[in-house]
């Protein structure tokens, strides 16, 4: 297939890929079990939707970036990105990925531990290290790092939902338009890929685009190079497909991941590591493994429980079985007085995405020059490979940051020339391109 490219400000022109994996969507009934810390801290910061005036005006987004892209769906969009179920081959991805990986590790902002390795189901690390510890933090091994995101600020019931987009995603879609509701909607590439017609319900009705990978692995048996194009592919698909959008939150599928996994999803793509603080494991009410009394049961427990923190709750698109879990909950979230918003939307900034604000999307090449400049950095495409003002993945014990405070966005020049648009921008965006 071959991949049409835009690159860099200088017009650096990545390799055409061909890929002949066979399609392999994410399957529901292969295993999904979700291990992280239940240890959380409150967030501090929020933006209120429940005024009236708010159903008045709710509308799809509008703003794109001034490029033109291929109708999502068509033929000439879904030749752009990897086919089949596997993690993209490291030798396919943009040379522009592979050189900021490269120096964003030649800065030591990637911390050098060995992947895991899968022993009986689960990520498993060389007998020597402490997955548990500061060296590796896994949330696997209940290690919570003080950059993640566990929590919604106090009294919030933060709206999201991993796995799709889906033939479920319909239903879903169609109860929060009902409910004058919005959600963070973590998506899987190739689901994205293979369901281009659920994938533009959920950003048709305004709902908030989030990556979950291309083909959902557990992130840390994963080489650099393998994270990069698991969740480079994502982004990619994503911003092609939402008039230039950059997500701004992943979710480690699993909830598998470890400062060597987050410190690449910050330091090569700029986005924070969004996991929860409560799990319906509603994904196993297809296998039998989870039952909808029992949610029923934990979510009366969760909803009118203590409202500090506030809620970040494990939901899927996955099946109409776990749509229905949220469908029939949420009337207790709002009898509960909990205050409702997707979950990208209560964190500092209140916006889902890297370079947008309000109905205006910044181009990606044009919100790095910006960035850069502001931060006395070269504005030159040669010379913003690296983070700006970024801090280190690694945890620091005992210490605690709101789930606001710590998530601003501290390597919005680390994605330079990253995003490989499908036609011209406009002349001021960029300042040459090579269109193949």
């Amino acid at each position: 297939m071959v991949s049409s490219t835009l690159f860099s400000l200088a017009g650096i022109v990545a390799a055409i890929s061909t890929y002949t994996t066979a399609l392999v969507i994410h399957d529901p009934s292969s295993s999904h079990d979700h291990t992280v810390s239940r240890r959380f801290v409150s967030g501090s910061w929020f933006q209120p939707r429940d005024h009236p005036v708010n159903a008045l005006f709710k509308r799809a987004p509008t703003g794109t970036d001034g490029a033109s892209y291929p109708a999502v769906g068509s033929p000439e969009w879904s030749s752009k990105y990897p086919s089949g179920g596997n993690t993209p081959d490291p030798k396919t991805l943009p040379q522009e990925w592979i050189a900021t990986l490269n120096a964003a590790v030649a800065d030591g902002k990637i911390p050098n531990i060995p992947q895991s390795f899968l022993q009986n189901g689960s990520p498993a690390y060389p007998n020597q290290l402490n997955a548990g510890g500061p060296e590796v933090c896994s949330s696997t091994y209940q290690c919570r790092s003080a950059d993640d995101i566990y929590d919604g600020p106090d009294g919030t019931f933060g709206i999201s939902f991993d796995d799709g987009p889906l033939p479920p995603t319909t239903t879903l879609v169609n109860f929060l338009k009902e409910n004058n509701e919005i959600a963070t909607h973590f998506m899987i590439g190739t689901n994205i890929l293979y369901n281009p017609g659920q994938f533009q319900a959920i950003f048709d009705y305004g709902g908030d685009c989030a990556v979950h990978t291309w083909t959902h692995p557990y992130m840390t048996t994963l080489s650099n190079e393998q994270v990069v194009g698991e969740l480079g592919w994502t982004m990619q698909i994503i911003h092609d497909s939402t008039g230039g959008r950059v997500p701004k939150l992943w979710r480690p599928p699993y909830g598998d991941s470890d400062v060597r996994v987050r410190a690449i999803a910050k330091h090569v793509f700029g986005m924070d590591t969004a996991i929860w603080n409560q799990d319906t494991d509603d994904w196993s009410l297809t296998t039998g493994g989870q039952n909808m009394d029992a949610i029923n049961h934990d979510m009366d427990q969760w909803l009118s429980g203590s409202k500090t923190p506030g809620l970040i709750i494990l939901e899927h698109e996955l099946s109409d079985q776990s749509v229905q879990a949220f469908m029939t909950n949420y009337p207790k979230v709002k009898s509960n007085g909990w205050q409702t918003n997707s979950l990208a939307r209560l964190l500092e900034g209140g916006n889902a995405y890297q370079n947008v604000h309000g109905d205006q999307v910044t181009p990606a090449q044009v919100y790095v020059s910006n960035s850069t400049t502001s931060s006395s950095m070269s504005s030159s495409s040669s010379s913003s490979t690296s983070a700006t003002s970024s801090s280190s993945a690694t945890p620091s014990s005992g210490s605690s940051t709101s789930a606001g405070a710590s998530h601003a966005n501290s390597a919005s020049a680390s994605w330079s020339n990253l995003f490989i648009a499908s036609s011209t921008f406009v002349a001021a965006a960029i300042s040459a391109f090579i269109l193949l």
